[in-house]
């Protein structure tokens, strides 16, 4: 399987948290039950490693979302935002334009109207500061 298609189910199982607070595994583990879809492990990877930095990255989210609330976020552009930040600062072997393409890319095809401008947005603020 692709990368893309392993951050697609990365997002997807990012995007289900944000609707119930269940442990990253145990909602791989249901849609493999449910859906007889096999979880990826650089989905797991990226997903696991996204929800162990979930505080740190909110934070973030928060502190470049200028005039927005979190609240006021739609759950797929946090989702994407949670995935894109984490691989950005914590999975060094991608680069920044990578994680920023594919993130815009996942807000496109997953979000609303604004959803991939607030988060091309979002996410080159961060790359640029922390560069």
């Amino acid at each position: 399987m692709s990368r893309r298609k392993s951050r697609e189910q990365a997002f997807a199982l990012l995007f289900e948290k944000s609707f119930n607070d269940l442990p990253v595994m145990d909602l791989a583990e249901g849609a493999q039950d449910a859906r007889e879809c096999i979880i990826e492990p650089f989905a797991l990877e990226l997903a696991q490693g996204a929800e162990e930095k979930l505080a740190e990255l909110d934070a973030l989210i928060e502190a470049y979302s200028h005039k927005w609330s979190h609240n006021r976020i739609s759950r797929v552009a946090l989702a994407v935002l949670r995935l894109a930040i984490y691989e950005m600062k914590f999975y060094e072997a991608t680069p920044d334009s990578v994680a920023i393409n594919e993130a815009v890319e996942l807000a496109k095809r997953y979000g609303g109207e604004e959803d991939s401008s607030f988060v091309n947005g979002i996410l080159g603020s961060i790359s640029r500061a922390e560069a």
